[in-house]
């Protein structure tokens, strides 16, 4: 008698617990647990497309939408030819068959020059401004004072100052001039990298065609050549590391 009442109490316990195991079929966790459902990227299941400059695509003038863009973001800065590309840092650029993200390069940039915050290190998150970048992509026989020249020209038509030919070139004594003093501060503040290599470089020179970029941070770079009084621009002193502006009156 006793066996057959234990028998019965097992069985009636088995079956409580199918049952409420077939009742909890179909739900999530309880909101107590700590655990959400897993959700998709948005609501159409699709990731984000990465946004891409590409560098072909305005050389052949193929995309109306995208050199619009360029044409809007160089405005601001007066220029042009001076520069290909204007380009945030949540972009990637395309020139020929590389394409590398915008981050990828300001990463190199900020470790080249010790820039890694703290907070990059303690928690793991790279923090990016609000900051755009100017790409210039090298073309065979290029130089950099030429590169810089071409710019600072174009900067300075837009302010309708006429910059001479010859205004980077040094005087009878061989005195750098201001012009020149400026640009060869300016090849302090961009920075060459190879997009075949995916790492920064110091030359130049084209072993492939389209293979290499000049970076500019647009931010820093016009905010220099804003605070630069024209026509006190013979008056700049250059010591081979700071430039010396001339004391506002």
């Amino acid at each position: 008698m006793r066996k057959f009442l234990i028998v019965a109490v097992c069985c009636v316990v088995l079956a409580a617990g199918g049952l409420w195991l077939v009742s909890r079929q179909g739900k999530g966790p309880d909101r107590d647990t700590g655990y959400e459902p897993a959700t998709l990227q948005d609501k159409t299941g699709q990731a984000e497309p990465e946004k891409v400059i590409d560098y072909g695509k305005l050389k052949d003038e193929g995309d109306e939408e995208l050199n619009a863009l360029m044409k809007e973001r160089k405005e601001p800065y007066g220029i042009d030819k001076g520069i290909d590309m204007v380009v945030k840092p949540d972009e990637s650029i395309k020139v020929g068959n590389e394409t590398v993200q915008m981050k990828e390069i300001v990463d190199e940039v900020r470790l080249k020059q010790g820039e890694i915050l703290e907070a990059d290190l303690r928690t793991g998150i790279k923090e990016y401004g609000p900051d755009e970048y100017g790409v210039y992509v090298v073309q065979p026989n290029d130089n950099m004072w030429d590169i810089h020249f071409r710019l600072l020209k174009e900067y300075y038509d837009h302010k309708e100052i006429e910059l001479s030919a010859l205004a980077d070139e040094p005087d009878r004594l061989g005195y750098s001039s201001g012009v020149g003093k400026i640009l060869k501060f300016s090849e302090q503040m961009v920075h060459i990298y190879n997009m075949r290599e995916r790492k920064l470089d110091t030359e130049l020179g084209l072993i492939y065609p389209l293979s290499k970029v000049v970076i500019y941070n647009m931010g820093n770079v016009f905010a220099l050549l804003e605070r630069i009084n024209y026509e006190d621009v013979q008056r700049i002193e250059f010591d081979g590391e700071t430039l010396w502006l001339p004391a506002e009156q």
